[in-house]
């Protein structure tokens, strides 16, 4: 296991686009950190940059203290898991795990016996035999994972392992994931754009935006105080309401801030101060989504499945349910 240490990371393509700019963060040994941010933030770009898949244009990546910015991907000790599972399909599932240790020339015993432990964590042991047509994409999955294992790297990394999954098996997968990870307390950087995955695997959030980190945290310290506009607007489902202050009425906030207030943090109150025009209603079974506008704004609303509803609503707000933003620059000023 190892520390890895990013410092003033970048990333610049040859006709001049940046895609990774500026990226400060240090990685504890044994802790699983989560790269987090819409399609085009520079998330796998960031991760292929600490497997070596990528070129570094400006600052270094350590791994265990040592400088890895022109050491090749096989010698880096780390292990990497991709989300289309990468493995050979002419090879059976033992072949699969055992190539690359072959490849390392590892004795013979010693591939068997690191196989066979990595099949029993995977609880893949009765699937050895089997090519990767004969097996379920969660199978496979932990087929790719295993052949992870058997490296017995300094890290993992993971560039969304899951995204080809059906949204159960996703959610059975994460745990798997995660509980692995405990058991062999191997340091992580898992790359995903699902904030769900996000949330519940990492130990700390690394929210990224046009190449740039917005938020480090703790999954609860991002969701709850979150640094910006995009933060607040991107984790959490459904997102924050986020709404200019002239346009509620109880709003102490500067001139031109905009407020944020969670959909969940909202309840009906005959004197509440936020009107709501209903507009729609989602119901998902044990809560409804309430969605409409106040002051000419959208906003929604977390309510109970049988809370009464009628074209107009009025809503209170959760005491220090609040978070204000600078309109121009988007950051938290509360």
């Amino acid at each position: 296991m190892a520390a890895i240490t990013l410092d003033n990371l970048g990333k610049v393509y040859a006709q001049g686009s940046r895609a990774v700019g500026d990226v400060n963060l240090d990685i504890a040994d044994g802790e699983f950190i989560v790269l987090v941010g819409p399609s085009g933030c520079g998330k796998s770009t960031l991760l292929r940059m600490i497997a070596g898949l990528e070129s570094i244009t400006d600052g270094q990546v350590r791994i265990g203290g040592r400088v890895v910015n022109d050491v090749e991907p096989a010698d880096r000790d780390i292990a990497m898991v991709f989300q289309n599972y990468a493995l050979y399909p002419h090879m059976s599932v033992r072949q699969n795990l055992a190539y690359g240790l072959k490849n390392r020339r590892t004795p013979r015993a010693e591939i068997d016996r690191r196989v066979a432990e990595a099949a029993e964590i995977l609880q893949i042991g009765p699937f050895l035999d089997r090519k990767p047509r004969a097996l379920s994409g969660g199978q496979r999955q932990r087929v790719a994972m295993g052949r992870a294992i058997v490296r017995e790297p300094a890290a993992f990394l993971f560039d969304e392992p899951l995204s080809n999954l059906d949204a159960k098996l996703r959610g059975t997968m994460r745990l798997e994931i995660k509980a692995l990870q405990t058991r062999l307390g191997t340091t992580s950087v898992y790359v995903t754009h699902d904030q769900l995955e996000a949330m519940t695997l990492a130990d700390r959030l690394v929210v990224l935006n046009g190449g740039r980190v917005e938020q480090i945290g703790t999954p609860l310290d991002v969701y709850r105080r979150p640094a910006s506009t995009f933060v607040a607007g991107f984790i959490g489902s459904p997102a924050m309401n986020l709404v200019p202050a002239a346009a509620l009425p109880f709003a102490d906030a500067p001139a031109g801030a905009v407020v944020g207030i969670r959909p969940e943090d909202l309840r009906l109150d005959a004197r509440g101060p936020v009107a709501m025009t209903l507009r729609a209603v989602e119901e998902l079974g044990a809560t409804r989504l309430v969605h409409g506008h106040t002051g000419g704004q959208p906003i929604t609303a977390v309510l109970p499945v049988d809370a009464p509803l009628g074209d107009r609503l009025q809503l209170a707000v959760a005491e220090g349910a609040v978070h204000l933003f600078d309109a121009t620059s988007g950051k938290r000023i509360n």
